[in-house]
């Protein structure tokens, strides 16, 4: 399939005239502020729009219980999004970081606070980063049930880079946590 390339975005790749590879990624998101479903539908309808970007599924949505929150914090609503990509690793972070921000996303600096939003990079392809600013695959993605159970619903073979087979990963942890919301589903068509 050939695709004309955006012409309000200039980026090396788009300088050079050469091919960009397409990258497997699983986002993780997550609400436990104000209208929470709201924040992951409008989560997944911003990634669907964003050049470049395939959401290709949606997990269910899972109420979780917070973990190492602040006392007090409500539960979560967490899902998985899906998507093929030419971005770079760095290009999503941004990207990620702006649609918490359309959504509210305040940073105290305490350590899981609650939020409106929240967008966590799980892997992109076989990325590995370890800066600052941005370490792939998630470095605790391993040990989160609310990531590996609505990932291993939309991608039962999905291997975490470094970790394993995600349906072995879920087999080492805590899953009491977590309910699937059967009354709550996510669009991106």
């Amino acid at each position: 399939m050939t695709e004309t390339p955006n012409p309000h975005i200039i980026d090396a790749d788009t300088m050079t005239g050469e091919m960009r590879p397409i990258r497997r990624c699983a986002i993780s998101i997550g609400s436990n502020q104000g209208d929470r479903f709201a924040k992951l539908q409008g989560a997944v309808s911003s990634f669907a729009d964003t050049p470049d970007v395939w959401v290709t599924a949606v997990s269910s949505v899972y109420e979780t219980v917070p973990m190492g929150a602040p006392e007090g914090s409500d539960k979560f609503l967490n899902a998985i999004i899906l998507c093929d990509t030419t971005l770079s690793a760095d290009t999503l972070l941004d990207r990620t970081q702006a649609v918490e921000d359309a959504f509210g996303r305040t940073r105290t600096g305490v350590p899981n606070e609650p939020r409106t939003l929240d967008m966590d990079l799980i892997t992109v392809g076989e990325r590995r980063s370890d800066t600052e600013t941005l370490v792939l695959p998630h470095p605790r993605a391993h040990e989160r049930a609310f990531v590996l159970i609505p990932w291993a619903e939309v991608e039962p073979d999905a291997e975490l880079p470094g970790h394993g087979p995600i349906k072995e990963l879920l087999e080492s942890v805590d899953t009491s946590g977590v309910t699937r919301r059967e009354d709550l589903e996510l669009s991106f068509a």
